[in-house]
Formats: C-alpha cells, structure tokens, sequence
C-alpha cells in the first residue's frame, strides 16, 4: 500500500511494490496521503514514486469486473484523484521508475513534471488496443497535458514510449539513469517549494478549468 514520507520539505509517496493498480483501498490511502501533503503549512512539494518494475498499471479491471455494479462510482473516484492531483496546490513530480500504463500513465500526466528512467520501462496509453474507450474526463485530461500530436499518437496508436522518446515529445521533462528517477524528482520538487499555497491552486484551476470540469463531473462520467 502507498506510504507517505518527508525529506526535508519535499513529501515522497511510494505507491508500492507491485503494479500499484487502483483497487478502491489504493485510492482511499493515496487521497489520505493528499490530505496530509495539503493540510500542511509552509513549504512543502510532493513527488509520487514506486519500488520495482512498475510506476502504476491503471485500473484494477479485475477488481471492476467482479463489481460492475460499482463502475459508475469507481469512475468517479479515478477522475477526482486525476483531478485533485492535477489541482493541488503544491509542485508534483512523478518519478516514474518504471511501467507507466493506462490509467497509471494519467495519473502521471496530471502531475506538473515527470522523471522517467532512460534505459527500460515504458509510458503507454494501451486503450485503443484492449478495446476500452477513453473517459471523456481521461480525454481532457491527457489533451490538456500533452501536446495535440503527441496526445493524438499516443491514444489513438497505443505507442509504447521508453524515457528518451517520452522526453523527445514532452511526455516527461527528463530522461534519467535508473538510481538517478527519484533523486532528480525530489530535486526539481525542492527547487518549488516556496510555490506552495493557494495562489499556486488557483492558477492551476484556472489553466486547466476545461479539463477539471469534465473530470468532476460526477452525473456522467462514462460519457
């Protein structure tokens, strides 16, 4: 399960060990780490990180399908932590050490920056080839982060992006070593700690408005 840490004045929250899918007890901790990142005063950045070969895989899908009867509320709770995220008030960085994919790939994009491992893993947004459709709140999420060509690639062709080719379209902001993922997030997170507080929240409601409304749309998500 998710752990949350402090160095200095940069929170890390490990995601865990695994494929960090989001089972409803994974989001319930992660919103919990959130809570203490935005309840605390002063300086202050986050950066989400993972232990071994994944970053996050997504969706729990075989969580959904043994309760179908929840997707409507499961959705829901996917889009606020996209949104929350994209939202809060402090510089995020995700340190993406390894696979990236699906609803774990979004999750990072509604970061501020992004760190990736050069050398293996991949970013990847597979929906166009296991055959379930963006969220419109997903949609808008990844169109307000990525630019259109990029977006455009990566959801219609379900590219797999390793860290140098994530960078080369503004996937992620840098292409690391491996040893090096988690200290160059927690570097560029310390460097905007002072940008912490509710300026910094109303200047990232205000830029991504458009997408934050469809992602809090809590009538219709599924479209």
């Amino acid at each position: 399960m998710p752990t949350l840490e402090r160095h200095d004045n940069v929170f890390v929250l490990d995601l865990g060990d695994g494929e960090n899918r989001f089972h409803p007890d994974w989001l319930a901790a992660v919103g919990a780490a959130l809570d203490e990142v935005e309840k605390t005063d002063g300086p202050r950045a986050l950066v989400t990180a993972a232990t071994g070969k994944f970053y996050s895989n997504g969706l729990d899908l075989d969580w959904l399908f043994a309760h179908a009867d929840q997707h409507h509320d499961y959705v829901v709770s996917v889009h606020e932590l996209f949104a929350r995220t994209l939202a809060l008030p402090v510089i995020t960085v995700a340190a993406l050490q390894g696979h990236t994919f699906a609803a774990g790939a979004m999750f990072s994009l509604a970061h501020d920056f992004r760190v990736m491992r050069a050398d293996r893993g991949y970013w990847c947004l597979p929906e166009a080839d296991i055959d379930i459709p963006f969220t419109p709140g997903m949609a808008a999420l990844i169109q307000a982060r990525l630019a259109p060509q990029a977006a455009h690639q990566a959801m219609v062709t379900a590219h797999r992006y390793g860290g140098t080719d994530a960078a080369a379209v503004g996937i992620v902001d840098r292409a690391v070593a491996e040893e090096a993922v988690r200290a160059t997030a927690i570097e560029l997170a310390q460097a905007q700690v002072g940008k912490a507080g509710d300026t910094l929240g109303t200047i990232k409601a205000r830029m991504y408005g458009p997408a934050l409304a469809v992602l809090r749309d809590t009538a219709t998500p599924l479209g």
